[in-house]
């Protein structure tokens, strides 16, 4: 085989291998089960509608708004901890709607 027909096979396969590489992480993640955990999204970053006020992604307007949810890894959202309310009680996730943080 000569140099000329050679290297277009090896780019097709070089291509290949890192379409293969790319897309392992994408699939490891769609195969962890996710959760929609509320309260926890800084402002803009949340996953789809929020409740009252919004209308898909990223259209949350306070930092921890209470209805507003993004998707975690499922069983971590009891487990994250957000910054205290401004009297001091800490606040965690939730996998229901809270009432907290919900701008006027």
């Amino acid at each position: 085989m000569s140099t000329m027909t050679a290297m277009p096979a090896l780019g097709a396969t070089l291509a290949c291998a890192l379409a293969a590489m790319a897309a392992t992480p994408l699939a490891a993640q769609e195969a962890q089960e996710m959760e929609k955990c509320y309260g926890v999204a800084l402002a803009g970053q949340n996953d789809c509608a929020a409740g009252p006020g919004t209308t898909c992604a990223g259209t949350s307007k306070v930092d921890y708004q209470g209805n507003a949810w993004m998707l975690v890894p499922a069983g971590t959202c009891l487990t994250i901890e957000i910054p205290p309310a401004p009297d001091g009680t800490p606040r965690m996730g939730s996998l229901e709607p809270l009432d907290r943080d919900i701008p006027a």
